[in-house]
């Protein structure tokens, strides 16, 4: 029983740990994700990018629905000053169908979303972020030909009202990073909906 017990205690702290996933300084590792345009995106393709604003999402969680129109106004400032979003879909599509690729189409169509709005499909890469909530931010800095997080957390202070917001968290940092500066805070609390895994 005592050896069960540890095995099972085991297991539980590898899993924390491993849910932890990256913290500011880290090196976020590429993916390569199916687009909705039907092409594979990975963060290596922005050749011209000063780094890239992860953001995961979905199509069902209202708090996604609240931020959306946010998300799309801060990809269309800072991708021409080199942060363009990928928005990452890490929601099991048997347990959410909500969030199925076609209805991720259908989403982006209706949305006119100008960034790329990628599924994770085998749920392999909002673990090593460690990304718990959509929306769940991660702003990457490119540092030769590495992405470096230099914030985690939320778009700004007010999901429910962007006419409410009075920290704009993700846009600040971007303009930190663009003047040389470093985040400040570098971490927040992501507010949304958990992610969904299959049972």
């Amino acid at each position: 029983m005592k050896k069960i017990f540890f095995i099972l205690s085991l297991v539980f702290v590898t899993s924390g740990i491993a849910a932890q996933g990256y913290g500011i300084g880290d090196v976020a590792t590429d993916f390569r994700l199916l687009n909705v345009d039907g092409s594979y995106v990975s963060m290596s393709d922005y050749t011209d990018a000063k780094g890239i604003v992860v953001i995961f999402s979905c199509n069902h969680c209202p708090f996604v629905v609240a931020t959306e129109d946010r998300m799309i106004d801060l990809h269309n400032k800072y991708a021409p000053k080199g942060f363009p979003i990928i928005a990452i879909n890490p929601n099991d599509t048997i347990a959410e169908p909500r969030d199925s690729f076609t209805k991720m189409i259908e989403r982006a169509n209706e949305k006119n979303f100008p960034f790329a709005y990628v599924i994770d499909a085998d749920q392999s890469i909002y673990p090593q972020y460690g990304a718990t909530h959509t929306p769940h931010v991660y702003l990457l800095e490119k540092v030769g030909n590495q992405f470096i997080v230099a914030y985690i957390g939320a778009i700004d202070n007010n999901h429910r009202d962007a006419s409410a917001v009075t920290e704009t968290y993700l846009a600040n940092a971007i303009d930190a990073l663009l003047a040389g500066e470093r985040p400040d805070p570098a971490v927040t609390r992501a507010i949304g909906c958990t992610i969904k895994v299959r049972n």
